[in-house]
């Protein structure tokens, strides 16, 4: 594809934006590209979400954002959504309008702890706000209205961008008739809950972390790579991770003073730590792995239940395709399995597929054969 620019949009208001679970900021500013052109109408607009740790750059060429700086590494230029996005793809921008936005509270372009706050010329670093997936939905609402987009023809998100997903639809069903979920669920798990309170004490116990004020310090590169190295085995199948060690071997023992790296399993591994460091902040990591790990699908949709929740979607008619990763251990299949039973039960029509990989959670990064045509099915609908 074409080179692509991000491109800005800046919210305020008489007031400082205030978030839901307290906390202020005095604008906000979302960094977002897009894909296709926009029909007459605004009816042919798909919302993606990213995962974790990506960007809004899912496709093209893009060698620089404005402000950025270091953190846009290499491996970033390419989009990451290259197999999916483009004509004739899933995702197709000969009849589509892609848009996808850097989270707020993220490191590249969006307002975060690492922007600077006009109130006291400082980055904002431990006074950022917790951020929930209802705030994340509601700003993204707002660059619609900018764009003036209405009704969507889609909303599609992988991973923790399938919770934004689902959050989109049920604050928003009237603007969402169709939704994606890839390997994503209705609620954390006590599981996933533990795994990402370890990273967060990884990040807190860094000595370089300073509560979050560390920008003019010395950033907490160990407390972070640690984190990545965390989550890391949990995003790629065993098998897969031997397989990505035994190719590419990196002999790696600068960060250690007693212990020797015994093999290329934990010599690729710190090498994945140090190289996340590079391109990510770690303010931003906490942030999103905290929306994370309170996700409750009801409580962000203000419902009671999952029954007064997804009666939203019936009501509207919205048509889903849930997706599962028989090989992940980051979201499980139940966790899918869970979201698709609250979907039936409130009479959502759903289509729910099993994808067969030894690839782990990231097949839907490597694999887009696998996705396409279901995907292609649901939008065509």
């Amino acid at each position: 594809m074409s080179e692509i620019s991000t491109h800005f949009v800046t919210f305020r208001e008489d007031g400082p934006l205030s978030l839901r679970e307290g906390g202020e900021v005095p604008e906000i500013t979302l960094a977002y590209e897009s894909w296709g052109e926009l029909n007459a109408d605004g009816s042919n607009a798909i919302l993606l979400f990213h995962a974790l740790s990506g960007s809004h750059h899912a496709a093209g060429h893009n060698p620089a954002i404005p402000g950025i700086g270091h953190r846009w590494q290499p491996e970033m230029h390419d989009g990451w959504w290259e197999g999916i996005i483009g004509p004739g793809k899933a995702l197709d921008t000969d009849k589509f309008f892609i848009i996808c936005a850097n989270y707020l509270g993220g490191c590249y372009g969006s307002t975060g702890p690492a922007s600077i706050d006009p109130r006291t010329g400082k980055p904002y670093g431990s006074t950022f706000p917790h951020l929930t997936a209802a705030d994340q939905v509601e700003y993204q609402a707002k660059l619609l209205d900018h764009l003036g987009i209405g009704q969507l023809h889609a909303v599609v998100g992988p991973s923790v961008g399938g919770l934004l997903a689902l959050t989109f639809a049920t604050r928003f069903p009237e603007r969402c008739p169709r939704v994606v979920s890839i390997a994503a669920g209705y609620k954390t798990t006590v599981l996933n809950r533990l795994i990402l309170f370890e990273q967060i004490l990884a990040i807190e116990n860094d000595p370089f972390f300073n509560g979050g004020d560390y920008y003019d310090n010395g950033e907490p590169s160990y407390g972070l790579a640690l984190a990545r190295m965390i989550s890391h085995k949990t995003f790629v199948h065993l098998d897969t991770f031997e397989r990505r060690a035994r190719r590419d071997v990196v002999h790696d023992t600068a960060s250690l003073s007693w212990y020797r790296v015994r093999d290329q399993f934990q010599s690729y591994m710190l090498h994945q730590g140090k190289k996340f460091v590079k391109r990510f902040d770690a303010n931003t990591y906490l942030r999103i792995i905290d929306l994370w790990s309170k996700f409750d699908g009801a409580r962000e949709g203000d419902a009671e239940t999952p029954e007064d929740l997804f009666s939203r979607c019936q009501e509207h008619g919205q048509k889903w395709l849930v997706f599962s990763i028989d090989s992940d251990f980051c979201f499980y299949p139940e966790e899918q399995a869970e979201l698709v039973h609250h979907l039936q039960d409130s009479g959502t029509e759903a289509m729910y597929i099993t994808v067969h990989s030894d690839k782990g959670h990231d097949s839907f990064l490597l694999e887009p054969d696998l996705y396409t045509p279901h995907i292609s099915w649901l939008l065509s609908q």
